[in-house]
């Protein structure tokens, strides 16, 4: 399996090292239309569905005819909860429905895959030791060494599951969006301006992807 490499940096932003990048997942070739199609799916999936409004069938009163049929000058109405009239049923209106689409997981991580290597290739992809904040929480902190590697304005983080002090220091701030590894997906990566890679949650994201393709 060929890899690619990619410089780690420490909390101040310098050079600390490398770390390997495999390149099944950071060197593919950009499928458009496949990205296009998941990130559509995965934001259909977020919408709720929930919206209902009352047909003319559902609104209640209205069973009398509210004049007689001719000689009042008047038009027609059978009743007072026609679609036209005010307080009336809604006609084709919203009714509670799924807007979830099917999407394979291989094109789910096929997409994903794309983004990365996006990422990787505009050189907006960062891998570091730390932030900087081992002993207690400090968004202030964290802040401020991010502003070491990354200036940009929306910033994916991805931390691995333990460190516990980097989420609560990074969790609240708004320039920054924070996931784990397997909450990784290619609308965060592509609506993200720069990614940065704790160097432990890249080791956990490279292993657990490496680990289902030798499933296969």
């Amino acid at each position: 399996m060929s890899t690619l490499t990619i410089d780690v940096l420490d909390a101040q932003g310098k050079k600390a090292g490398t770390a390997d990048l495999p390149a099944e997942i950071f060197d593919v070739e950009p499928n458009t239309a496949l990205i296009h199609q998941v990130v559509i799916a995965q934001l259909a999936a977020a919408r709720q569905g929930t919206a209902k409004v009352k047909t003319r069938a559902e609104v209640s009163g209205g069973g009398k005819k509210p004049w007689r049929q001719k000689g009042t000058g008047r038009a027609r109405h059978g009743s007072t909860r026609s679609p036209i009239w005010t307080g009336g049923g809604v006609s084709h209106g919203p009714v509670p429905r799924s807007y979830a689409q099917r999407t394979p997981k291989k094109m789910i991580a096929q997409a994903l895959y794309a983004s990365l290597t996006d990422r990787f290739r505009d050189g907006n992809m960062r891998v570091v030791t730390g932030f900087g904040v081992d002993d207690k929480p400090s968004t202030k902190a964290a802040l401020a060494s991010l502003s070491n590697f990354s200036e940009a304005r929306k910033v994916l983080v991805v931390v691995n599951r333990d460190e516990e002090l980097l989420q609560l220091s990074l969790r609240n701030a708004g320039s920054v969006h924070l996931l784990v590894p397997d909450q990784l997906n290619a609308y965060d990566v592509l609506n993200a301006d720069d990614v940065v890679f704790t160097q432990s949650a890249l080791d956990a994201f490279v292993g657990s992807r490496t680990a289902k393709e030798e499933q296969k």
